[in-house]
């Protein structure tokens, strides 16, 4: 996986899980993703370096407004592309997972075509 999509994978599961608790930890993360709480620390502390996340000193993660505008592009992305695939007749789950694949490489130009025939 290149960095730009595990950058954006993570962002997007910040924003998910800040819907469903009242404050996310990396342990939150960890456990949400399946993976280990050292990778997921390096990775919060590169998007921190990066100025999309703030930590604070219990360890709360919040969005910056530059992160959050960028989480929620990725989410929105996802949205659509999953929306589409279900149109053309894709179970939710098969539509899901492969809408996490595309979101990372689909250009702009072919995303405004997707957002406008899922409308």
């Amino acid at each position: 996986m290149r960095y730009r999509e595990s950058e954006e994978m993570y962002l997007e599961t910040i924003l998910v899980l800040k819907k469903k608790l009242s404050s996310v930890r990396s342990i939150d993360i960890a456990t949400e993703l399946n993976y280990s709480r050292p990778s997921v620390s390096r990775a919060v502390n590169l998007l921190q370096n990066k100025g999309f996340i703030t930590i604070s000193k219990h360890g709360e993660i919040d969005f910056t407004e530059i992160g959050y505008n960028k989480a929620t592009s990725i989410q929105e992305r996802h949205s659509v592309i999953t929306k589409v695939f279900m149109k053309l007749g894709a179970e939710e789950g098969v539509a899901e997972e492969n809408a996490c694949r595309v979101e990372h490489v689909i250009t702009d130009e072919l995303m405004q075509v997707l957002k406008d025939f899922s409308k």
